[in-house]
């Protein structure tokens, strides 16, 4: 994905995969993912923070620099015959909520 090298990034995703998107409610093919992130707009960088695998099950957090914004995603995968065929991707931009007044106490400064 970083070096935007979509067909290569397809082989590690199944055309028939299902890949839903948290935040949004959407849900994409394997096949319309990988189209949806070949047309995103460039500027982005992807930032691999850790990976942790068990068996079929795959999960990633990564930091994804664009401009002036920062974008994490926790994604969790289900991976057969080396290829994604179901994955729940959670996104958030970075400091994009406030914080809640209660909380205020507990923080570390």
């Amino acid at each position: 994905m970083q070096a935007r090298d979509w067909s290569g990034a397809a082989t590690a995703i199944s055309p028939n995969a299902i890949v839903r998107y948290t935040a949004t409610g959407e849900q994409f093919s394997g096949a319309a993912f990988m189209a949806m992130n070949e047309a995103y707009p460039d500027g982005w960088n992807i930032e691999v923070i850790d990976i942790v695998a068990s068996g079929q099950r795959v999960a990633a957090q990564i930091r994804v620099p664009n401009g002036d914004q920062i974008d994490w995603l926790s994604g969790f995968y289900t991976v057969v015959d080396g290829a994604i065929v179901e994955g729940t991707e959670h996104w958030v931009t970075d400091r994009s909520e406030p914080a809640p007044p209660w909380r205020t106490g507990f923080t570390i400064p």
